[in-house]
């Protein structure tokens, strides 16, 4: 049977399935954190922010499509995926979003999954401060978690 995406009202940082699970949002590339989806992260754990803050300050990889997979519980990752060219639209008016990026970093998250054998669960990512649309984003999370049979849970809140 094929998989779909699973649409609920809630909270993407307290997903209620058993087993492991990988909570996803988008980053930008500057280093920049303090707004939008990862405040509810940063008041539950600190470590993703930590973690992005260091990688930024390392640059090791630190690029577009990137992703670093940061275990915040027992049976729980965050998924800081580099999705976003910087924080405000360009001298075109064009968004930050880069949905090659996030196709890449979703690639990888499909893959750590596969190796955990978990879940994934977002808010509708790249769609807020970002500036993308849910009718770009939701293909690219079909051709990269939903083929893979991987259960993926966006949360409306």
């Amino acid at each position: 049977m094929k998989k779909e995406i699973n649409y609920i009202k809630g909270d993407a940082t307290s997903p209620e399935q058993d087993g492991n699970k990988i909570i996803v949002h988008i980053c930008n590339d500057v280093g920049g954190w303090g707004k939008g989806f990862v405040m509810a992260i940063s008041n539950r754990w600190k470590e993703p922010e930590n973690q992005f803050r260091e990688w930024f300050k390392s640059q090791d990889n630190f690029e577009l499509g990137e992703v670093r997979f940061v275990q915040v519980e027992s049976d729980l990752w965050v998924a800081n995926v580099i999705g976003q060219h910087k924080i405000h639209k360009d001298e075109h008016g064009n968004p930050p979003i880069r949905y090659g990026a996030i196709r890449q970093g979703l690639t990888k998250t499909a893959a750590f999954a596969e190796e955990i054998d978990a879940s994934v669960h977002m808010p509708r990512i790249g769609c807020g401060l970002a500036g993308g649309t849910w009718d770009q984003i939701e293909p690219i999370i079909e051709e990269t978690l939903i083929t893979k049979q991987i259960e993926v849970t966006v949360y409306d809140f």
